[in-house]
This record gives C-alpha cells, sequence and structure tokens, in this order.
C-alpha cells in the first residue's frame, strides 16, 4: 500500500532584522576651514599638551599623574609615565595619585592629597570635568587634563585637551597615545598595546578599528584581540571589588610589558573571579519599565561596582520598539547614595535621532516642579558620555527621579484601543461555562 505524502510543514516564521549597528569610526568628522578633519583634537590643543610635557622634562621637578580607575584611565597614565621616562625624566620624578572610592578630583580631600605631593606639574587623564577651582591651590602647580567624556567646563587655570566634540571621539587612552607618539620613537611599540586596552575597554571588543584610528596593524599582528581584551578585563576587575583596589591594577600595569604580563598576575585573577561571582548573582534582578517604555530599571544592593556590568550585559539582550536605556541603580556602592550606570540599549542604538542618555536624564529631571534639578547639580549627575552616563545622589533624589519616570506604571491604553480578551480555544465542548449558559 503506497504511503499517502505527508504535507510539508508550516514555514516557519522569518526571524525579524535587527537593523545594523552604525559603525563607531564611521561618524562624520568635524572639518577646519581648509577641510581637514580635526582629530582627536584641535590641533593647537594637542600642541599645547606636547609641550607641557616637555617642559616637565626639561624641569626636572616632580610630576603627579591622576588617572581615572578604569583601563582607559590608568592605560593613559602609563602612556604619560612611560613618555616622561623616555624623554629623560627619572622614574622617581614621577608619581601618581589615585582616587578614593567615591570620591572625585574636586573633592576638598582628594586636592588637599595632591598638594601633599608638592608637585610642580599635574596630569589629569580621563577623569571628567566641571567649573572648578584650581587642581590644587598652589600658583606654582601647573595642571594639564587629557579627557573625553562631555564637558565645556574646566578647573581653573588649567591647560586642557578634549576629545567629546571630535567624532570618531577617541577614548583618553587614543587621546593620550596620539599626544605621546611623536614625542619619541619608542611610544608606538612601548604602549600601542595600551592605547589598544584603554579603547577596546572603553568602547567594546566588536569596535572595528578604522581611519581616522591610528594604523594599529602591528600592534594586533603582535597581540591578539583575545589577549589584549582579556587584559582590559583583568585590569578591570579590582577597582570594581568592595575593597577598590585600584592600586594593584595600577601597579601591575605599570610594570607589565606587554598584555601577556596581566594575564597571570595572582592579584588580577582573583579579583576578576570575585567580581564574575558577583555580576553572577545580581545580575537576575527583573527589570521594571518607565511608563513610556523608554527606560528599563534594575535594582542591585552590591558593595561591589558591577552596576555598569551589568547595566552592558541587560543592554545587549532586553528589546521593545520603546526601549532606549538600560539603567542599573546600585543601593549597597556608598551609604546614602544611589550609584547608576545607563547604557544604551543594543535594539535602540541605531535609532535616529540617536539616543542621547546625557539628554534623557536631564529632561526627566526637568520635569519636576520644585528644585531637584538644582539639587542634582550639586552632584554627579548625568555626567560622562552620550551613550553611557549615570549619576551619584541621594537616594531621596533617586527616588524623585523614578516617580518622574512612573517606574512599574502601565502605559495608557490608546484611545479606541479595546482591551484584549482571551479566546477560549479549548478543544472541549462541554464544560462549564457551556452548562451555565444553556
Amino acid at each position: 500500500m503506497k504511503r499517502k505524502a505527508t504535507d510539508p510543514a508550516p514555514a516557519s516564521k522569518a526571524k525579524r532584522q535587527r537593523e545594523p549597528e552604525p559603525d563607531y569610526c564611521d561618524a562624520k568628522p568635524q572639518t577646519d576651514e581648509d577641510g581637514s578633519i580635526i582629530w582627536p583634537a584641535p590641533l593647537p590643543a594637542i600642541e599645547n599638551a606636547r609641550q607641557f610635557l616637555k617642559e616637565c622634562v626639561a624641569a626636572q621637578s616632580k610630576v603627579l599623574i591622576v588617572p581615572d580607575k578604569d583601563a582607559d584611565g590608568l592605560s593613559s597614565g602609563v602612556i604619560i609615565h612611560r613618555t616622561l621616562t623616555k624623554l629623560g625624566l627619572p622614574s622617581s620624578c614621577i608619581d601618581v595619585h589615585l582616587v578614593q572610592k567615591g570620591s572625585s578630583i574636586h573633592d576638598d580631600g582628594e586636592r588637599a592629597a595632591m598638594l601633599a605631593e608638592e608637585p610642580k606639574y599635574i596630569v589629569v587623564v580621563d577623569q571628567g570635568s566641571r567649573a572648578a577651582p584650581p587642581v590644587v591651590d598652589s600658583p606654582e602647580t601647573k595642571s594639564l587634563i587629557l579627557d573625553h567624556h562631555m564637558t565645556d567646563e574646566f578647573p581653573n587655570n588649567a591647560m586642557f585637551v578634549n576629545a567629546c566634540y571630535y567624532p570618531p571621539v577617541a577614548t583618553s587612552a587614543l587621546l593620550t597615545y596620539e599626544i605621546c607618539k611623536p614625542l619619541h620613537g619608542d611610544i608606538a611599540s612601548m604602549c600601542g598595546y595600551l592605547c589598544a586596552m584603554g579603547t577596546l575597554g572603553d568602547l567594546g571588543t566588536t569596535l572595528k578599528w578604522k581611519p581616522p584610528f591610528p594604523d594599529m596593524a602591528e600592534t594586533f599582528r603582535q597581540y591578539s584581540k583575545k589577549a589584549i581584551t582579556d587584559a582590559v578585563s583583568l585590569v578591570n576587575a579590582p577597582r570594581r571589588t568592595a575593597k577598590y583596589d585600584v592600586a594593584s591594577a595600577w601597579q601591575a600595569l605599570l610594570s607589565a610589558h606587554s598584555p601577556k604580563d596581566l594575564l597571570t598576575n595572582p592579584r588580577l585573577l582573583s579579583a576578576r573571579a570575585e567580581i564574575n561571582e558577583e555580576v553572577e548573582r545580581q545580575t537576575h534582578t527583573p527589570p521594571k519599565f518607565s511608563k513610556d517604555g523608554k527606560i528599563a530599571v534594575l535594582r542591585i544592593h552590591s558593595a561591589a561596582q558591577v552596576h555598569p556590568v551589568i547595566a552592558t550585559r541587560w543592554a545587549g539582550h532586553l528589546q521593545s520598539k520603546a526601549l532606549e536605556i538600560v539603567m542599573v541603580a546600585n543601593t549597597g556602592y556608598l551609604p546614602g547614595l544611589v550609584n547608576f550606570s545607563c547604557r544604551i540599549a543594543r535594539c535602540a542604538r541605531a535609532r535616529d535621532p540617536p539616543v542621547n542618555i546625557i539628554e534623557s536624564l536631564k529632561a526627566v529631571a526637568a520635569l519636576d516642579t520644585t528644585d531637584l534639578v538644582q539639587r542634582l547639580g550639586a552632584t554627579t549627575f548625568a555626567r560622562g558620555h552620550k551613550e553611557a552616563s549615570g549619576g551619584i545622589i541621594p537616594v531621596a533624589e533617586f527616588e524623585e527621579l523614578m516617580t518622574l519616570m512612573k517606574v512599574g506604571e502601565k502605559p495608557d491604553r490608546l484611545e479606541g484601543q479595546e482591551k484584549k480578551v482571551k479566546k477560549d480555544t479549548s478543544p472541549q465542548k462541554n464544560n462549564l461555562l457551556n452548562y451555565f449558559q444553556k
């Protein structure tokens, strides 16, 4: 007996194609009057920074490097250190100041600690900036600020180079590398991997390295991208721990000669294991959404700085037509404060106009009809980058933001939209409902 041909299986629903994300390096650059590209920052500012570093060496006086705590900031600091020593400044004339947990270079305690080192020159890298008194209260001390965070304001009397307005925006390590590379022939070979570490640490491992970024083919031939990204992960780990052990990361990076030297460092490895365990413990927190669906909020309580890691992780997974920003708020990092990190959701990265986290946060605060904006102005709120921002604010102010965002409230039903009634799809005909309808 011939078998009946079976009906072909119904075609599976085609998966919705994700919009391609724009390449970071394809951003339209700024140009000058002659049509020349301005990158990574205006040339006069870059030349002033080079002269500043040469003056440090010529003076043979104390230089204090003040790097940020992450891979980008620490790599920038080591590039400065190696450049100064190559130019002839003894390492005994170079010191580092690492800002304490929850502090900024503008805090009185940090300014006093830097002044106590009696530096003649200070180089601040990747710390972010705002209008403030001089970096230290000493008219004899000169200060240079290298940065890429969004700002128009700087401490009084400081020389600065900021890449924030010159796309594709260079990281601090990339900016520092471009400033220092022409000063000595060995900088490219000695610091290429540091530039790569800082850049991939801030911009991610999927970055397509293209002009105007410099040709780093030799660096990537010498060191695999995996070795560089593993080194980034290790260098970032100690400062994320509850101990906030930035000093171990700085010392490891300063004494290393390649990324491979970092991959076997016992302290870095133990810190990463600790952080991986804490991320896994905290990352399963379910999100709640603002009423308009644009912001997803996850709350955690951890003494470790894992909120940025969890924000990045969830930003790659959550999807909706409305979603723009993923926020992770940590109530356990600093007493009485909420440290929160925001990242653009992956599904929103190709939106036009592009999502701007800083402007979005400020727009939420502006909904308040009292003095919330003024109170937040005295804190660290909505600083950093358009794509990666956040804040450190008191608990009360954070709860006010949540109220303004209407987190957890259901969206209003559109006019004319009826509530969907679930149809009975049960094959059973004889049921209680039918019984009472007879």
